[in-house]
């Protein structure tokens, strides 16, 4: 009971807002944790962390601007080496935003991220931390995209500014490679305390150098993903507006017993039937023109084919002879002859 007295806290010292060095080094720390995991970015206890190190880092950012330990009129030897690291504040807390994963807020969070970064490079700018070129803003590109619309249709890549581009990329990568071999040369020197005042110095501002490159990579990669989630958005809302107009409904079409549908159902197309077989032998009686072997006849025609058939067998019985040797060699033709020969209409 003595001993756990003795370790008890007054309520003054429970409630002692914690120190500033201490919300940096925790919120650094929550940082390096979820970098250096092999868990899934998105699981429950990642994300706690994530929120937990931004809560540390930003009520120490509100501290730093209450302390006002920058001053944009003092060079970077004027800096105590104490309070150097306190400009990775916003590089740490644009880190951790983009490690955040929220679909809904994905947007709004690529843009908070892009301001904390813009805002460390423009801070190691101003101390002449390092060489560097600052990236356009919006504005900016807002406004080259004007003059290039003003000035007609776009014109064709620049090979000379690509491979600029480019060789800066690989200056920066091979940059960020050498310092941080340099920190891992130096870190367990100043995390066990027992470096002096020089490498300390030397191992923060190699921090801010290192971060540079970084924030430099992140906002090409942010500026990209912001465009594509402008894009997702006004896809969503142009596929969402169709939705909401009704259209009144379309009326099929009817085919009728007319030229309509010969023309629908013309060459090439089988057509549709119009009527019955009954009703088509119904509508030829009553014309008097019932077909023979497919071909309609009329009645003036059979009557004068069979008034010609009688007439020869009236020859034929009567002995002309004449008719009787057309008789005979009309039988002697067909012996000799296939039923159909020499008929040409039907020829296939």
């Amino acid at each position: 009971m003595a001993a756990a007295g003795s370790t008890s806290l007054s309520p003054s010292q429970a409630e002692e807002p914690p120190k500033l060095s201490d919300l940096l080094d925790r919120g650094w720390k929550l940082y390096e944790e979820v970098d250096t995991t092999n868990d899934p970015i998105a699981a429950t206890h990642i994300q706690v962390k994530i929120k937990r190190g931004i809560t540390q880092l930003e009520e120490a950012t509100r501290m730093v601007a209450q302390l006002d330990l920058f001053s944009r009129n003092e060079e970077l030897e004027e800096v105590a080496t104490t309070d150097l690291k306190y400009l990775m504040l916003p590089v740490l807390l644009g880190a951790l935003t983009m490690k955040q994963v929220n679909l809904a807020k994905r947007l709004e969070q690529v843009q908070i991220a892009k301001c904390y970064f813009l805002d460390f490079l423009k801070r190691c700018k101003e101390y002449n931390i390092s060489k560097f070129e600052l990236p356009k803003t919006n504005e900016n590109s807002a406004g080259t995209l004007e003059e290039e619309s003003a000035n007609g249709p776009p014109k064709p890549p620049d090979l000379i500014a690509m491979a600029t581009v480019r060789a800066a990329k690989i200056e920066r990568y091979t940059q960020r490679k050498n310092t941080e071999a340099k920190l891992s040369e130096i870190k367990a020197a100043v995390d066990s305390g027992q470096a002096d005042d020089e490498i300390v110095r030397d191992f923060y501002l190699l921090n801010l150098r290192k971060w540079i490159v970084v924030s430099l990579e992140e906002i090409e990669s942010i500026d990209q993903e912001i465009e594509i989630l402008t894009r997702m958005d006004v896809l969503k809302q142009s596929s969402a507006e169709p939705s909401q107009s009704k259209r009144p409904p379309m009326k099929p079409f009817i085919l009728t017993k007319d030229a309509v549908q010969a023309r629908v159902f013309g060459a090439g197309y089988p057509s549709l039937p119009t009527m019955s077989v009954d009703d088509w032998y119904e509508q030829h009686r009553k014309k008097n023109a019932l077909p023979d072997q497919g071909i309609p006849r009329s009645t003036e025609d059979v009557d004068a084919e069979e008034r010609e058939q009688e007439e020869k067998e009236k020859r034929v019985e009567n002995d002309d002879e004449e008719a009787l040797q057309k008789a005979r060699d009309w039988d002697n033709w067909k012996d000799t002859h296939q039923r159909g020969y020499g008929n040409r209409k039907n020829m296939g």
